[in-house]
């Protein structure tokens, strides 16, 4: 995965940008999984589990830059020499980001019991 700009560092929206390229190759796995169910002489079960098996990774790869980029947004603490109104509104997008964290950490596992079961 090479995201990085010219000076060896990517910014956020450079990241932000490859995970919507990700998330879009993720939507044309699961389509082409579709694809294959709908065959009308019976889906062909070594494409459909490689389907599955590239899309499971692609969520995989998806949730970790995203994660990686919320803990690099929540580190990150630009209001703390500002008023109070600013700092709170802050630390409000930071709790909130962590409660995605917690989500996208139920969704590994469920990634994870059913790679497990595959």
């Amino acid at each position: 995965m090479s995201v990085l700009g010219s000076h060896g560092q990517s910014s956020s929206l450079q990241r932000l940008h490859y995970v919507e390229k990700r998330i879009v190759r993720l939507l044309e796995l699961a389509g082409a999984a579709m694809d294959e169910l709908g065959n009308a002489s019976a889906p062909k079960t070594e494409v459909l589990a490689s389907h599955c098996r590239d899309f499971m990774m692609a969520i995989k790869e998806i949730q970790t830059m995203l994660r990686e980029e919320i803990r690099s947004t929540c580190e990150y603490r630009p209001f703390e020499k500002c008023d109070y109104n600013s700092r709170i509104s802050n630390e409000i997008c930071c709790k909130k980001l962590e409660h995605i964290i917690e989500q996208l950490d139920a969704m590994q596992q469920n990634i994870d019991q059913c790679s497990n079961s595959m």
